[in-house]
């Protein structure tokens, strides 16, 4: 199968793109504007594959996406480019509405134009997979309540709104225009790779430094936490397997508050590289104050994937937790020139759960 990525130097989509391209009868077209969290270099382990190419380019240039589709003759979009952290978007929507909607509808507007243009087997493979949040569903009660696939959308910050916008986009140009389409819906993904300024990063290489590490409120709000690596293993099925149409949850099954996600990373570090005074990194957290519109509690329901398409995380968040710490001490090489970055302070300070 021939993939294009989008946003395939973030997080999440160069975990797919090294998933993909691991596998020598696919072919991996990573297609990434490269803001401020692509990094090249969390694909250096495939750059020099003859079945992996780059393209640097923006989603919301529909011609230069169209152009790409031909030129390749894609199989199947992965749809993963996003403005992704919530604390941005608070401070600066603008650029989550131009990515998150006008980049979706651009991406569907090429597909569109491709797909109608396919003929045979090319066009019965053909399909555009459109990966998104759980955060779309809004907020849970703390005791009562897990997300579905039927769950109905309530999104609560300008990040998840635009997201919500997005899926629904993608719906319609299934059910307006016949364009194959799948949906997917993930929970808070750690691992690997991670940009420093979200929540797990950010605690651990906060603690090495031994600076503060900061909590929102009472960190009382829960996520339910997935291995990146488990999430791209369920995106390659969706995208492969998923029916036209169909979304799909993808979860953990491992809720957490957030203040027990850092006393985990504290713990592990006190053993893994003890501070040089002695004392725990615990000392070291500081609650700070809550950030508008933070949703209690975010659960996932991922039976429908695992009873229709066979999957099932292989990393409970104990091992995965101490995987991903693991990783951060080893790989200075990739989170040292970010974290060195001139003005990486201010996005440092920032965090997302």
């Amino acid at each position: 199968m021939r993939f294009l990525i989008t946003g395939g130097a973030g997080f999440i989509g160069s975990a797919v793109c090294r998933r993909l391209a691991a596998n020598p009868d696919n072919f991996v077209l990573n297609v990434d504007k490269l803001t401020y969290a692509g990094n090249l270099a969390s694909l250096s382990s495939i750059e020099a594959n003859d079945n992996y190419a780059f393209s640097q380019t923006d989603i919301c240039d529909g011609e230069a996406i169209f152009t790409l589709l031909r030129e390749y003759q894609i199989d199947i979009v992965m749809h993963l480019a996003a403005e992704s952290h919530v604390d941005r978007s608070i401070d600066g929507p603008d650029a989550f509405i131009q990515t998150n909607i006008i980049g979706t509808f651009q991406m569907l507007s090429a597909a569109r134009r491709f797909y109608e243009g396919l003929e045979g087997a090319k066009r019965d493979s053909f399909r555009f997979h459109h990966i998104s949040t759980d955060e779309v569903f809004g907020d849970l009660p703390f005791d009562s309540g897990i997300f579905t696939e039927e769950t109905p959308y309530a999104p609560s910050s300008p990040y998840s709104a635009s997201k919500a916008s997005s899926d629904h986009l993608v719906r319609a140009w299934h059910e307006t225009y016949g364009l194959p389409v799948v949906l997917s819906n993930c929970s808070n993904n750690y691992g690997p790779f991670h940009f420093p300024e979200k929540l797990i990063p950010l605690v651990i290489l906060n603690a090495l430094d031994e600076k503060e590490l900061p909590v929102y409120g009472k960190g009382e709000n829960i996520r339910d936490w997935l291995f990146v690596d488990d999430h791209a293993n369920a995106l390659e099925l969706v995208a492969t397997k998923g029916t036209h149409g169909e979304s799909y949850n993808i979860g953990g099954n491992a809720e957490r508050q957030n203040i027990e996600v850092v006393r985990t990373i504290c713990q592990l570090l006190d053993k893994k590289r003890p501070r040089p005074s002695g004392l725990s990194y615990k000392d070291l957290i500081t609650m700070v104050a809550d950030r508008p519109g933070h949703d209690r509690r975010y659960a996932i329901d991922a039976t429908k994937i695992r009873r229709e398409l066979d999957w099932q995380p292989s990393q409970s968040f104990e091992s995965g937790i101490e995987a991903t710490i693991d990783w951060y001490l080893e790989n200075e090489w990739w989170w040292g020139p970010i974290r060195n970055k001139e003005g990486y302070q201010r996005l440092g300070s920032l965090n997302k759960d």
